[in-house]
Formats: C-alpha cells, structure tokens, sequence
C-alpha cells in the first residue's frame, strides 16, 4: 500500500481531525464544565432538568417622538398610566421610528393599548391604537437573554442556556433552559426582576398651610441602581464581628459625586449618623419610619434599612470618598445579601416573563432522562451493526466493506468532536441528526464504492480518479440538497428542528470535506494493491 503522504494528504488530515477530536472529547480542558469522563455536554431530554418558554410582558409603540426630553416624557407617561419610571423605556433613533415601550402587567396595573394611546398624545406624542402592538422590541430581548444568562451562571448552574425562538405566526418567546435544576429553583431565579436600588429616607420640615407652622414629612430619594456601580464582580459576605451580612460594592465617579453631595444635603453626615432602626420584620411603614435610613430596595421592596455609620459620614466630609467610593449594601441575612449579589452582578431584567400566562414550562427528572441516554446508545449501536450488516452482505467483501464502516464510524466521532469543542448541549435531536449522518455517511460511500468496482476493472489510477470524480459530483449534489433543505431549520428558531438540521449539516460537510475522500484514497490504495 502507497503510504505517500502527497498522494493519500486526505487520509492524513482525516487522522488529525480525529486526533484533535480526541482532545476535544476526552481531554479536560480548563473551559470544559462536565462531570463524566468525557467532556460532552447534555441537554435537558439526556441529563433532565427544566424549561421555561415565556413571551416578555410589555407594549411597543412605534411613534415620532420629535426632539422631546426622554426624561421628561417618560415620567409624563408613568404618571398619566400609574406605572412605575422603570417600566417606560423610550429608544429614540435617528432617520428611524423611535419606540416607548411600557412594561405593565397583572402585579403593576394592567394598561391598554388605548389607555397607552391616550398617555402619549398627553406627553405630546402623536399617537394612535394602530401605532401600539403588544411585545418588546428586539433591544429589549437581546438584554433580557443577557441578564438572564448572567442570573444562571451566577447561580453556578451549568448547561443552562437562554435564546429566543419565534413562532410560525410570528410570535416571540424568552426560551431558557437549565439542566440538572428543578422547576422552583428555575422559576425563583428568573421570575423577579432584580432590580437593586439604595433609597435615602429622610425627614424634611414643610410649611403648615393651616396655621403657617411646620411639620415633619419624610422623603424617600432614589440614589442608585444597579448601572452606577463599577464593581465587576459582587461577593456576599456573612454576618460576623458585629457587622451583618454585607455585599462590597465600588461606585462610579459620577454616581459617587451625586451619592457623596445627597447624603451631606440631606443631613446623613451630621444628625443622621446612625439613626436609622428600621427592621422590615416589623411590620412598620418604611415610608413614614422615624430617622434617616439607606433603604436597600429589591424590585420595589424594602429589605434592609441601614444607618449612616460615621466612618463612612468622615470620609464623605473630607472629600476621601469621592476619590476611594467604596462602601457596602447591607442585608438581613447571608441569602439575603446572596440574592443582592446575584442580582447585582447580573443586572435588572428590563421586564417580567409571562409565565402565567402564555408561558409553559416543562420539567424532566433525572432518573428517566439517564434512560433516554441509555435507549440513545442503543439505538445509534443497533444503527451501525445494521448498516454494517447490510454493507457486508452486498460486498462480501470484508476490505471494501470494513474501511467504509470505519469512516462512517470517524465521521461520528468528529461529530462528537464538533459538539465538545463548541459546547453543544446533546439532546434527543442531536443523537437523530447523528444516526441520519450515519445512513446519509453509508449511502454516499457505497455511492464511490459502486461507480469504482461495479463500471469494470480499474485498471490505472487515472481510471480510478475519473470513475471517483463521476460519483463524488453526485455525492456533492446530494449533499448542496441536503444543506439548502436543511438551512432554514438551523437558522430558524424552531426547537429541536433546529439541533437536527445543525448536526446533519455539519455532518454533511465533514463528509464531503474530509471523510468522503479519504475513503476515496483508501479505496484506491486496496484497489490499485491488486493490479
């Protein structure tokens, strides 16, 4: 056998690909989060777990804004639907339609689409019914897919993966799936918005209409949100030497300007130090507590109260803290200032899922997806004893038939080289698209295998190379088919339709690429061997 490598180049990349594909299967690498012996990854249908599909609660309208203030017509619009400033996003593009989107559902006052017409013809925005449609816009998904994202790595479960997928009549889901995790543990975790904001309340001494005297109201002043902080990465700190559980955050140089001049306006530096006992298991109004407290604010509620301590009251008179603005956000407990972590780190979802609603959710144990894994090996070793039989029995030929069992065999495990490199998370669709590669992978092989030993004798490597031409053009034929058949499922948000099409493609361009010649050469070199 001529073991050239200028002649039989396709056999020797076709080694390669495998070996590198060894690495990527079996050698742990530093990005790799498995626990088997391999470093495949599996989906929810062969390691369960849980999946929600959920649209994003909000209305979009489509609407020439004009030069208006953003600001100020956002809050005209919270007023006028009685919503709060965060639910009204407003995106204004030049040369474009600028869009005000509210984000309002059953725990926050429904809105309507006239009651939405209605508000921005107040704030001075024409509008109209037509001009409104129910959904967000593609921005608003792309952040809540990110912050979503960012929720589940925070929370180390692994596998987890967020995408939207669109709906044959048009309609678009938030699709997140979490192996390994049950239904609550998903649904606690992605439900809430998160969003963190530290709130000053303090008294403020207001004119008596009645009788010119004054009184004593309190004011509750938001001071940050989650997008002043710079810190990259929040860790949860429990409670110990008298301090309770704690989150260390470092602010921005402008937010810490405006945090440092509030707290001296509003007295926290002088009478406001430490006078602020509000505990929220009490049961008492934080809007009317006595004392100045720094409210920790969780998607609206109160969850902490803290006092200005004087270390921090000095360094903020002294002007240190602008230059080192580090502090930290206090909490009632550890899982607590966990949450807060979490919530900080990964950021405010910009609105709610509609789980309730047009939102499903689909949980698989463990102990049954284990045996769709097992059925799945099964099945795929039942594939290739039955092609392998099949071949044999037309060729009885154990040196034609056993190279085209092992390349098919190759292309499989550069296959599961593929999914391990990129990620790819295994699921029920993946393993059909790898079986449909191993009959689509056999047919084209005994394509090249019947144009050369069924048309006559070869006689000459140039006969060999004009009879594999002849049936290659076909195979690439076939396989271009199979492609353009198959791109509309991969691109396409359609569910386990589209795990099928990316695995057949990729298998089909493995095959042309590397596997389909390289049994070409093998072919030659036992064919030629004999002449």
């Amino acid at each position: 056998m001529n073991l050239s490598p200028r002649e039989n180049w396709r056999i020797y990349l076709l080694i390669v690909l495998m070996l590198v594909s060894t690495v990527a299967v079996f050698v742990p690498l530093g990005g790799a989060d498995t626990d088997g012996p391999t470093n495949l990854q599996y989906g929810l249908e062969l390691s369960g777990g849980t999946r929600v599909r959920a649209p994003l609660v909000g209305m979009t309208a489509e609407v020439d804004t004009g030069n208006q203030n953003t600001r100020e017509l956002a809050a005209t619009v919270s007023n006028r639907l009685n919503v709060s400033r965060t639910d009204v996003n407003i995106r204004q593009v030049q040369n474009g339609q600028d869009t005000v989107e509210v984000f309002a559902d059953a725990d926050n006052g429904n809105v309507t689409q006239e009651e939405f017409a209605a508000a921005l013809n107040a704030a001075g925005v024409e509008a109209s019914t037509d001009d409104i449609r129910d959904g967000v816009t593609q921005q608003t998904r792309q952040t809540a897919v990110s912050v979503l994202s960012n929720k589940i790595n925070s929370v180390g479960l692994s596998g987890g993966t967020v995408s939207t997928t669109t709906t044959p009549t048009g309609e678009t889901f938030v699709l997140v799936e979490v192996p390994n995790a049950n239904r609550s543990q998903v649904l606690d975790l992605i439900t809430s918005r998160g969003r963190v904001e530290l709130v000053a309340h303090f008294p403020q001494q207001r004119q008596n209409e009645s009788d010119n005297g004054t009184r004593t109201v309190y004011r509750d002043v938001s001071l940050l949100t989650q997008e002043d902080f710079s810190t990259s990465n929040f860790q949860a700190q429990p409670a110990d030497g008298g301090q309770p559980a704690r989150v260390p955050v470092a602010l921005k140089d402008e937010p810490a300007r405006n945090f440092s001049n509030a707290m001296q306006t509003f007295g926290f530096t002088d009478e406001g130090i430490s006078n602020c006992g509000y505990q929220p298991a009490s049961g008492e109004d934080p809007d009317t507590f006595p004392g100045y407290c720094l409210y920790t604010v969780r998607d609206g509620e109160v969850v902490y109260g803290a006092s200005m301590s004087p270390g921090l009251a000095e360094t903020i008179r002294s002007g240190d803290f602008v230059k080192d603005p580090t502090f930290v956000i206090t909490a009632n407990n550890y899982s607590e200032a966990q949450q807060l972590a979490i919530d900080l780190q990964a950021g405010a979802l910009p609105t709610t899922l509609d789980i309730q609603g047009e939102g499903t959710t689909y949980f698989l144990e463990a102990s049954l997806a284990n045996e769709f894994k097992l059925f799945s090996l099964i099945t795929a070793i039942i594939a290739v004893f039955a092609v392998a039989g099949m071949v044999f029995l037309r060729y009885r030929e154990p040196g034609v038939a056993a190279p085209m069992i092992l390349t098919a065999g190759a292309e499989v495990f550069l296959l599961l080289g593929f999914a391990s490199a990129v990620g790819l998370a295994l699921d029920l669709s993946h393993i059909a698209g790898f079986i449909a590669v191993i009959g689509t992978g056999v047919d084209d092989l005994i394509i090249i295998a019947d144009e050369i030993l069924q048309s006559g004798e070869v006689n000459t490597s140039r006969v060999f190379e004009s009879r594999f031409r002849k049936a290659f053009w076909v195979i690439g034929a076939a396989a271009a088919t199979t492609i353009i058949a198959m791109s509309p499922l991969a691109v396409l948000s359609l569910g386990d339709l589209q795990g099928f099409a990316i695995v057949t493609i990729v298998g089909v361009l493995l095959g042309v690429l590397v596997t389909r010649p390289a049994y070409g050469d093998i072919l030659r070199n036992l064919v030629l061997e004999d002449v």
